[in-house]
């Protein structure tokens, strides 16, 4: 039988196997020749203390026992060409994830995506950088994958609580992600690995019978005596199905106004608002690591930090170490930051939203839009960086030092974030109570990490599409519609998850959910 074994070694033994099988030798007390593979089953750093350490779970596989890779394989999916019907709006992790649960429980999915496929969404974020366009239908929120695809693919979760993570991240494995994933304690696929990894759980899904439509956007939902029908598309096509599972992400505005014109509940959520801070990666190395040089075995540094200022959270949101800061508009007439990172995340810079926690009280200036009042809240600060910025997809920017002190920053370093910035005081983006709580909120850290408040720094605005405004409320047990049968509200856009591990696990459920009840009624 192998060994399994928990240790702490240098960042250098970590990375070489030969290194490891030494140091192994000696904590198992065998022979170097002895040890046959060496297994990680779980990887994280420790850098708590100078000397910073990689936490190891290891099995080990001494001479003459039975070793044999495990590879992970995709389940069984049967063809469903002729099963029943389900219509699926929304192509993220969610839609996804759910139309490929539906296919291994014996349902069709008929997979309906504003947007253009991974290939075909390319050129549409080529016109945001450089030519200023944005384009409804596809851009960094839109399109096959949802905004996961083009902005990063972090799989890190706390909700482990709502389902199978082991499951969802073995799935991405199969579909061509890197096994470490499986390892790591902050998986990460990277930009520029998701891509392919989608347009193959896409060209799964069709092989199996399902349907996948590109540049189709769901203009109304058809309902009778409480329950869905079927949905209508721009083109004014019909498609019909008993079930529905609304998966169309946290940006899909048209979609609560719909809900909101039709009198299908939904109600307003809180979320959390702020700005895209960029760093030198160096310099948040130096912090991190308590190092001039991090060396070539440890990964570029990310950090999470948390405070309370005027009795509200303040904290670093997606943190992309060794980053970019992309424009993520999905409507002309705003600008909107968000970021991502490179499988290897060897850019220069490290970005993070910093967000503050709002609360329903805050929206009261746009109560007259009811449910949509914190949507609307968030559209007039896009709205009002855009003016501010000079009306094209730069965006305000102002070094974190000087927007303490509430200075206007004499210029702007070239950043990350390609469509450029306008040097503005910050306080003309945000109310004045979100700029104070931002202003001491960076004092804060710059106490809590040495370094970190500093002019290199430069804060980017508005960070604001951390989660959805609305929730699309749903029966806790049966994840359908508290009002309209047939309808289930999935993901990040309905509030019910927070990131690409979550909305998958969101949308499996509901998928399972859907299954349960026609097995019954048929």
């Amino acid at each position: 039988m192998p060994q399994e074994l928990l240790l702490q070694v240098s960042p250098e033994t970590a990375a070489n196997e030969a290194l490891l099988k030494t140091h192994l030798s000696k904590q198992i007390k065998v022979a170097v020749q002895d040890i046959d593979q060496v297994v990680v089953l779980k990887r994280s750093i420790d850098a708590r203390q100078k000397a910073i350490k990689i936490n190891l779970k290891l099995s080990i596989f001494l001479k003459g026992e039975p070793f044999q890779e495990q590879k992970v394989q995709l389940p069984d999916y049967p063809n469903v060409t002729s099963a029943q019907e389900v219509i699926v709006v929304g192509a993220g992790p969610a839609g996804l994830f759910a139309a490929l649960q539906l296919i291994e429980l014996g349902l069709k999915p008929i997979v309906i995506e504003r947007g253009k496929d991974v290939r075909g969404r390319r050129r549409d974020l080529k016109a945001i950088n450089r030519d200023h366009i944005v384009d409804e239908d596809s851009n960094y929120c839109f399109g096959e994958g949802g905004a996961g695809t083009y902005s990063d693919g972090k799989l890190y979760t706390r909700s482990k609580k709502r389902g199978d993570v082991t499951r969802v991240l073995e799935l991405f494995v199969a579909f061509g992600a890197s096994s470490d994933i499986l390892v790591d304690a902050h998986p990460h696929i990277g930009t520029n690995k998701l891509p392919q990894i989608i347009q193959d759980m896409r060209e799964k899904i069709i092989e199996c019978g399902g349907q996948v439509l590109f540049e189709t956007r769901v203009t109304d939902i058809l309902v009778k005596n409480n329950e869905v029908e079927g949905i209508v598309t721009q083109n004014g096509d019909t498609i019909l199905a008993q079930k529905i599972i609304l998966a169309t992400g946290h940006s899909a505005r048209d979609i609560f106004e719909l809900l909101d014109r039709k009198k299908i509940f939904i109600e307003a959520k809180p979320f959390a608002l702020g700005v895209r801070a960029e760093h030198p990666q160096t310099l948040i190395d130096s912090i991190q690591y308590s190092c001039d040089y991090r060396g070539e075995h440890l990964p570029p540094a990310p950090y999470s930090i948390v405070k309370q200022v005027g009795g509200r959270g303040m904290y670093s949101f997606c943190m992309c170490p060794g980053g970019v800061i992309a424009p993520c508009a999905t409507s002309p007439g705003e600008v909107v930051t968000n970021g991502w990172s490179p499988s290897k995340r060897d850019q220069a810079t490290a970005n993070s939203g910093i967000v503050i926690e709002l609360q329903l009280a805050d929206f009261k200036p746009f109560e007259k839009y009811g449910a949509l009042a914190g949507m609307e809240f968030q559209k007039s600060i896009e709205q009002r960086a855009w003016h501010l910025a000079g009306e094209t997809q730069k965006v305000p920017a102002q070094r974190m030092i000087d927007f303490t002190q509430n200075r206007v920053s004499s210029d702007i370093p070239k950043t990350s974030y390609v469509p450029g910035t306008t040097s503005v005081e910050m306080g003309q983006v945000f109310p004045r109570f979100l700029t104070q709580i931002l202003r001491e909120g960076f004092t804060e850290f710059g106490k809590s990490m040495r370094g970190y408040l500093t002019n290199e720094a430069i804060i980017h605005a508005p960070e604001s599409r951390t989660s959805s405004p609305v929730r699309i409320p749903r029966d806790s047990l049966t994840y359908e519609h508290v009002q309209i049968k047939g309808l289930y509200p999935c993901g990040e856009g309905a509030g019910y998850a927070g990131g690409i591990i979550s909305a998958a696990i969101d949308g499996e459920k509901c998928a399972q959910m859907i299954a349960q009840v026609l097995k019954i009624s048929n």
